[in-house]
C-alpha cells in the first residue's frame, strides 16, 4: 500500500501497519510527539491499523487537532485522579475544548486545596506512564460493565447510542472509561497542565437535570506555552467587568433583589446616560428618527397578534392566569408591536415613508438563572431600540444606512476591529418555530447576503439563528473568556405588518403592507458597558469616563485655588472632581492613576501665582504646566470630537 505523507512525499509497505509504526518509521522524534493522525482528512488515533492507501498527516500538539486529542487524554488523566482521590465522584463527560478541557463530576463542590491535590495525583499517574489501551463491548455487556463500576451516567449514555454504535472503553491501568477517541498512546506523555476552576453545571446543560460539578483545566505539550496561557488568564480575570465594574464602582448586584437584576452605580449611570445622549441626539438630528415612548408591559393579547405569546412566551415576565383573570399582562421583552400601534394611529401615505421609529427601550426577558452573568445577561435592559416602517422598493437602501449606523457606533467607541457579522437563517428543519412562506424566507435571506456582498462585510451563514418571523444581520463580539455575545441586530421582516394590519396608501389609492426594519444601533447599554470595560480595562476613552479630571491640590493652601479650577471645568461641561484630602501629592497621584482617571491636575503655588495647571495624562504621562483655558479647550475638543487617545507611556506603579 501506499501512504502519501502532507508533504507529498510517499511510503510504500507490503503489509498492513498501525500509524505509530508508520510515525516511527518516518521518524522517532516524530513518534515521540505524535498525538493523533488524519487519515484521508479524518482524524484517527495512533492505534489504527492502515491496510490501504491513504494520505497521511501525523498530528502533533503544534496542531490544534492534535492538540485537542493531547488535552483529552490529559482529561482522562485528571479523571483518573479525581477517583483515587474521591472515590464516591460518579464519571460523566471530559472533551477538550478550545482553551483547554473539563471534566463533570457528580460530587460535592471542589474547592481550590481540592483541585490542589488532583493537581499532585495526576503527576504521580503521568509519571506511572501508563499505556492507554482501546477495546470494544457489545451493548448489553457495555452496560453491565458499567453499572458494576456504579458509574450511571456512563449507562445512561450508553443507552442512549444508537443501536448499531460501535461501544469502545480506553483504559490506563485500573482506571477505564466510555470514549471514542482518539487518545495519545501514554500518560507519560502529558508535559504541562493546570487545574484552573471549578463551577457548577447541569448534566446535559439542562436545569432540571442533577447539577455536576465541572472542573476547568488545560495543558500544553511545553511548560512555556503553559506559563504563557497562565499569564493570559491573569490579564482577562483583570479585564473581567465583573472585577473592575465592582472595583471602580459602576455596578453591583444585590441577592435580595435578584439574579440578572444589576444595581447601576452612580459612575456606571453616568457612563450610560452619556452613551444614551450620543446616540438619541445621533440618531434624531443625523440619521432622521424621531423619538416614541410606549408602556412597559402590555395584555397578552398584543403578544398575541405578533406572535410572541406562541413563540417567546417562555422567555416573558407574565402576570397573571389565563384560565382565572380577566386580563392577563406581560412586561415586554421587545417594542415593536408597541411602536406598530403608533404607526397606526393616523393613516400614512407612501410620501410618509420611510418612518424611522427610536426609543431608548427597557426591556425584561426571563433568562435562565444559569446564563446569568455581570451585565452582559441580565433579565431588566436597556437598548437602542429602533422600527424602520418602509415601502418594500426602499427596503435595501434603508437596511444598508442601519448597517452604517451600526458602523458608525461601533467606530466612534473604537471596537470596530473586534465584532464578526452573521447572516441568521431560519431553520427549515424546524418550521414550525416561524411564521410564513419558505419562499420569504429563502427571498429575503438572499437580499441580506446579496447587501452584506456588496457592502464588502465578511460573514458567517448561522442556521436557525432568525427571529421567529424574519432573518438578520447578528453582529457579535466576544467577552475575555471567549464567549460570544450579539452586540447589535439589524432584522428584515416581511411578515409582521399583515398579523397587525398595517399599510399605506400608494400613489394608485390602493393599501400597500409596508417592511419593517427592526434594529438597534449601539445595542444594549448594560452589554455595551461591560465590552468596553473589558476593551480598555477601565480606562475608557475621556468621553466616556465618568470621571473626566481630577484636580489635585498639594495641601491644603491652595484649595481655594483647587476649587476655582474645578469650578471652571465643571462650568464647561467636564466632569471633574477634586481631592482635597490632607494626603501627601504622590498618594494623591497613585489614587487618582488606580481609580483610571485619565487627566489629573496638581495645583500648587506656582500654579496658583501663574493661573496655571501641572497636567499628568495616562495618555502622555506629565505633560508640564499650561494655562487653564488651553487645558479646557483641549479636553473639550476630545471629548466633543469622541477622539481615542493612544498611550504614550507607561504608567509608574
Amino acid at each position: 500500500m501506499i501512504i502519501t505523507l502532507k508533504d507529498g512525499s510517499s511510503k510504500e509497505y507490503a503489509g498492513q501497519m498501525a500509524i505509530i509504526d508508520i510515525a516511527k518509521d518516518i521518524s522517532e522524534g516524530l513518534a515521540r510527539v505524535a498525538c493523533a493522525a488524519e487519515v484521508n482528512g479524518e482524524v484517527k488515533d495512533l492505534r489504527t491499523v492502515i491496510d490501504a492507501d491513504c494520505e497521511l498527516n501525523i498530528l502533533t500538539a503544534a496542531d490544534p487537532k492534535g492538540l485537542a486529542v493531547y488535552r483529552h487524554t490529559a482529561a482522562h488523566v485528571m479523571a483518573e485522579a479525581v477517583k483515587r482521590l474521591f472515590p464516591e465522584a460518579k464519571l460523566t463527560i471530559g472533551p477538550s475544548i478550545d482553551n483547554g478541557f473539563y471534566y463533570d463530576f457528580d460530587h460535592a463542590a471542589f474547592s481550590r486545596d481540592d483541585l490542589d491535590k488532583i493537581e499532585a495525583e495526576m503527576k504521580k499517574i503521568i509519571k506511572e506512564g501508563k499505556a492507554l489501551e482501546r477495546f470494544t463491548l457489545g451493548r448489553d455487556e457495555a452496560i453491565k460493565f458499567m453499572e458494576e463500576r456504579n458509574e450511571p451516567y456512563k449507562v445512561e449514555l450508553i443507552r442512549d447510542l444508537p443501536e448499531d454504535a460501535e461501544i469502545s472503553f480506553y483504559s490506563q491501568g485500573e482506571f477505564v472509561d466510555l470514549c471514542a477517541g482518539p487518545h495519545l498512546m501514554s500518560t507519560k506523555n502529558i508535559k504541562a497542565y493546570k487545574l484552573i476552576s471549578s463551577s457548577g453545571a447541569y448534566w446535559r446543560g439542562k436545569s432540571d437535570n442533577a447539577m455536576l460539578q465541572r472542573i476547568y483545566a488545560t495543558a500544553f505539550a511545553k511548560k512555556e506555552e503553559l506559563e504563557e496561557y497562565l499569564a493570559y488568564l491573569e490579564d482577562i480575570k483583570n479585564r473581567d467587568h465583573n472585577k473592575i465594574g465592582r472595583e471602580m464602582e459602576l455596578f453591583t448586584t444585590v441577592d435580595v433583589i435578584g439574579q440578572g437584576l444589576p444595581l447601576l452605580m452612580p459612575k456606571g449611570a453616568k457612563m450610560i446616560q452619556t452613551m444614551q445622549r450620543w446616540i438619541e441626539d445621533l440618531e434624531d438630528n443625523e440619521w432622521g428618527y424621531v423619538r416614541t415612548k410606549t408602556p412597559l408591559m402590555a395584555k397578552s393579547d398584543l403578544y398575541k397578534i405578533s406572535g410572541h405569546w406562541d413563540h417567546y412566551k417562555e422567555g416573558m415576565f407574565v402576570m397573571g392566569d389565563e384560565e382565572k383573570d380577566k386580563e392577563v399582562f406581560a412586561l415586554r421583552p421587545m417594542t415593536c408591536p408597541f411602536q406598530y400601534f403608533v404607526y397606526k394611529a393616523s393613516q400614512k401615505s407612501y410620501r410618509d415613508l420611510p418612518i424611522r421609529y427610536g426609543e431608548t427601550s427597557t426591556l425584561f426577558r426571563n433568562e435562565d438563572s444559569g446564563e446569568m452573568h455581570g451585565l452582559t445577561r441580565v433579565r431588566q435592559f436597556t437598548i437602542s431600540e429602533g422600527h424602520l416602517i418602509v415601502r418594500p422598493d426602499q427596503m435595501v437602501e434603508e437596511f444598508k444606512n442601519c448597517l452604517a449606523l451600526a458602523k458608525h457606533c461601533l467606530t466612534t467607541l473604537g471596537v470596530e476591529e473586534d465584532v464578526t457579522y452573521h447572516l441568521s437563517k431560519w431553520d427549515p428543519d424546524n418550521s414550525e418555530k416561524y411564521i410564513g412562506a419558505p419562499e420569504v424566507w429563502e427571498e429575503t435571506e438572499q437580499h441580506i447576503r446579496d447587501i452584506l456582498n456588496e457592502l464588502e462585510i465578511p460573514f458567517t451563514e448561522d442556521v436557525g439563528e432568525a427571529a421567529f418571523y424574519g432573518p438578520k444581520v447578528d453582529i457579535n463580539t466576544k467577552n475575555v473568556y471567549g464567549k460570544e455575545d450579539t452586540m447589535i441586530t439589524v432584522q428584515w421582516d416581511a411578515l409582521l405588518s399583515e398579523q397587525f394590519d398595517m399599510y399605506y396608501i400608494d400613489q394608485n389609492g390602493d393599501k400597500i403592507r409596508p417592511y419593517i426594519i427592526h434594529r438597534t444601533s449601539m445595542g444594549c447599554y448594560e452589554r455595551t458597558l461591560a465590552w468596553l470595560t473589558e476593551k480598555y480595562a477601565g480606562k475608557f476613552p475621556t468621553w466616556l469616563c465618568p470621571e473626566q479630571v481630577r484636580v489635585l491640590p498639594i495641601s491644603e493652601k491652595y484649595a481655594d485655588y483647587a476649587n476655582d479650577v474645578l469650578k471652571e471645568l465643571k462650568k464647561n461641561g467636564i466632569l471633574a472632581t477634586m481631592d482635597n484630602r490632607s494626603e501627601k501629592i504622590g498618594y494623591k497621584i497613585r489614587e487618582t492613576r488606580l481609580a483610571k482617571v485619565p487627566y489629573m491636575l496638581v495645583v500648587g503655588q506656582n500654579e496658583q501665582e501663574e493661573g496655571k495647571v501641572s497636567v499628568r495624562s495616562r495618555y502622555a504621562g506629565d505633560e508640564g504646566q499650561k494655562e487653564l483655558q488651553v487645558f479646557i479647550d483641549e479636553i473639550t475638543k476630545e471629548i466633543r470630537t469622541k477622539e481615542i487617545r493612544q498611550i504614550e507611556v507607561e504608567e509608574q506603579k
